[in-house]
């Protein structure tokens, strides 16, 4: 059953919607403050293809992260989103990134697509700000085979 949406969900959902424009618009200008800005104070970053990080460790390392792809690339983001529910406080979306990332030197682009998904919180001034963020590589639609099969084996470098 589907819950019915409120007056105050849908400007709540508004609220991210225009966070996630932000999001967009900081990534296609190039600006890691305007980025961040979209993150709360203390998030966990779970991208794709690199460590994870959390709290107040995680902004440093975003911060960093992007400042050196914005110094190498021009950006070019396109956000799908599938859908966002709104828990009181809490809300979460999910959807498609697509990045076009252009070298500045020179060449062709490089275009990838992530299937992501965020949990966002309220914060103490009533802004919607990210505070999970996990993404991975979108993949063709596959009828699941033998290939899929997960690993019995945890790699060498990931035991402890």
């Amino acid at each position: 059953m589907r819950r019915r949406v409120t007056e105050m969900s849908m400007d709540d959902v508004y609220s991210i919607n225009l966070a996630k424009t932000e999001f967009r618009e900081a990534y296609n200008s190039g600006d890691v403050e305007r980025l961040l800005a979209v993150y709360g104070d203390r998030f966990t970053d779970m991208s794709v293809g690199i460590p994870s990080f959390y709290g107040g460790e995680s902004r440093e390392v975003l911060r960093a992260r992007y400042s050196n792809l914005f110094l190498m690339y021009r950006a070019k983001l396109a956000i799908s989103i599938i859908d966002i529910q709104v828990l009181g406080t809490t809300a979460y979306d999910y959807g498609w990134h697509q990045l076009t990332l252009t070298p500045k030197s020179g060449g062709e682009p490089v275009i990838t697509r992530q299937r992501y998904f965020e949990l966002w919180k309220k914060d103490a001034q009533g802004r919607w700000r990210i505070a999970f963020y996990i993404d991975n590589m979108d993949l063709p639609p596959a009828m699941p085979t033998q290939e899929f099969v997960m690993p019995q084996t945890i790699p060498q470098n990931m035991q402890s």
